[in-house]
């Protein structure tokens, strides 16, 4: 992998992705669209910063050079779009012109990060969201697509979600007692669901993967997050 691009990375997920891949040795150049500035930056890292979301696709399909990977960690919680139809706006709307746009590109490789047990029929408005963009991703003619489908997400977050917090309480207590029988199962750490996304790319990329679609559930994301470099 010689380019990649990343949005998303400010986020929990996102900012461990940023950081697998600013790991990889052959230090590929990384584009990390974000609105605000990227603290973590490497030599190697080239941030691409817009305030304005609804401009990332466009930015992305003109890069000074075509990325072979892009990988979206992209998400926010109702709370903080400040209601669904906004949630949906960046987690469905946006997350999926940034797929087309990757195709427009001419991008080999799409890593989307999802989430475990969602389904376009499920009664539930977040899990229905986010089973469409699953099953409008898959339709893109990209040869290379990835989605990552972890348990709860394991680590500390800048912004507060309460009922999370309290799961990823229980989940460490667990741990403690035994992480592969009681915690690994449901819930996983971001920084091995970001080195998965990577490690995943890495195989797409490097030909060790054959072309089609890729579903990587929580057993395969420990696999591939703990045998990749970060």
């Amino acid at each position: 992998m010689n380019t990649a691009a990343l949005v998303g990375c400010t986020g929990l997920v996102g900012s461990q992705i940023l950081s697998a891949l600013q790991a990889i040795p052959q230090k590929p150049t990384i584009y990390a669209i974000a609105r605000r500035e990227i603290t973590s930056a490497t030599p190697n890292t080239k941030p691409v910063i817009e305030p304005n979301s609804a401009d990332w696709p466009a930015k992305l399909k003109n890069l000074a050079t075509t990325p072979e990977v892009f990988l979206s960690a992209l998400g926010t919680t109702r709370a903080q779009a400040g209601s669904f139809d906004a949630q949906r706006a960046i987690d469905y709307d946006l997350n999926l012109a940034l797929a087309n746009a990757a195709k427009d590109a001419g991008i080999k490789t799409y890593v989307l990060i999802s989430s475990g047990a969602v389904s376009a029929k499920s009664r539930f408005p977040y899990m229905k969201m986010k089973g469409e963009l699953e099953d409008a991703v898959k339709a893109l003619d990209i040869p290379h697509i990835v989605i990552i489908k972890p348990g709860l997400l394991l680590g500390k977050r800048q912004d507060l979600r309460l009922a999370e917090a309290a799961l990823q309480t229980v989940a460490k207590g667990l741990g403690t007692i035994s992480k592969a029988w009681l915690t690994d199962w449901w819930a996983q750490d971001a920084d091995i669901i970001g080195r998965a996304a990577v490690a995943a790319a890495l195989e797409c990329s490097e030909g060790r993967r054959e072309k089609g679609v890729w579903i990587a559930g929580q057993s395969e994301i420990l696999s591939l997050g703990r045998q990749a470099p970060g």
